[in-house]
């Protein structure tokens, strides 16, 4: 019997061990897999996969003036506006490089670096070093600036520059006469319009000058002597303020009676009450008489026609920096009275 009761106290012992092992461990199982969670303290973070934006570009040759054209042998720079940089968080900008191995061979990754800039009135906050083209193909060619942030994203935008390496000339020299005047007279209101082999740099012209319409001063140079024609007279153009001649020449008018005087001299258009204008638009100038004044020299009219010859100078480049030709051009068309 007692043999019969230590088995039955054993059978009860392990019954309430399997009954503690199926109510205790699923419990602390519970305890531990329970999640509490308050919806303020949760941390997120985003890495920096923003590129770095470029907003704008453009090649300029060192001389300044109209930008997207460079010349063999001429220097440039390569400009960028680039943003700054947006990741979250940001990682910061690393470099900006341009590949301009199109004008200049080996260059592919040419540094640009950070400060204030402008071409053609245009800002901008990255400029590369300058430059020197090689390329001798003429015509439109491919460059790309990268920007690059420390997280490694990086950011190309394409663009065009043009190559020219031909020197523009002097082709033509015209004027029109006012209406309502007198043909054969110089009068305010008449033009003079001078025509390039291609469109010219404006501030090779005029310091700061971008085309639009700016104030001139006009001459006529008598070239005779007591009244008599003894030499052609000329045309030349002056700065608004009278005293620098620009680089446009000296127009030879095929007659020596637009102007005379006892002693020669120059009658200005322009020098007071309404200035002379001037104005560019493609590759011609054109200019505008203003008001005339003569200081014993006057104007007169022409007795018949004549042929303008213009002869230009070695100074006026075109959009890429080419020199100008010092050949001269001829008036083209009918031989005519001109004003």
């Amino acid at each position: 019997m007692a043999s019969v009761r230590r088995i039955r106290r054993a059978a009860a012992v392990l019954g309430a061990v399997a009954v503690f092992a199926l109510v205790a461990i699923p419990a602390a199982l519970g305890a531990f897999g329970a999640k509490t969670q308050n919806e303020g303290d949760i941390v997120t973070a985003a890495a920096d996969f923003t590129p770095p934006a470029i907003t704008a570009k453009v090649v300029a040759k060192s001389l300044g003036g109209v930008t997207g054209f460079v010349r063999k042998g001429g220097g440039y720079f390569v400009y960028a506006n680039v943003a700054t940089d947006t990741g979250n968080p940001a990682s910061g900008l690393s470099t900006v490089k341009a590949n301009a191995a199109e004008f200049t061979t080996g260059q592919n990754a040419a540094t640009l670096t950070a400060g204030t800039f402008t071409a053609e009135g245009v800002s901008y906050n990255f400029r590369s070093a300058e430059l020197t083209a090689n390329a001798t193909t003429e015509g439109s060619k491919p460059y790309t600036v990268t920007a690059t942030d420390v997280a490694g994203n990086a950011n190309t935008v394409n663009g065009t520059a043009t190559i020219d390496n031909v020197i523009p000339t002097a082709a033509d020299v015209q004027t029109t006469n006012v209406a309502g005047g007198t043909v054969g007279r110089a009068e305010k209101g008449d033009t003079v319009v001078f025509t390039f082999s291609e469109p010219i740099d404006p501030q090779s012209v005029l310091a700061g000058w971008n085309g639009t319409a700016t104030s001139v001063v006009v001459r006529l140079v008598d070239n005779g002597l007591l009244g008599l024609s003894t030499g052609n007279d000329e045309l030349l153009v002056y700065n608004a303020a009278n005293n620098t001649q620009l680089p446009l020449g000296a127009v030879n008018l095929g007659r020596g009676d637009y102007v005379a005087g006892l002693l020669g001299g120059f009658v200005s258009f322009g020098a007071t009450g309404t200035a002379s204008s001037m104005v560019m638009s493609g590759n011609t100038i054109t200019i505008t008489l203003g008001t005339e004044l003569g200081v014993l020299v006057g104007v007169t009219t022409a007795a018949g026609t004549g042929t303008m010859v213009w002869t230009p100078v070695a100074t006026p480049y075109d959009r890429a920096g080419n020199v100008m030709a010092t050949t001269a051009a001829t008036q083209s068309g009918a031989i005519h009275k001109n004003f």
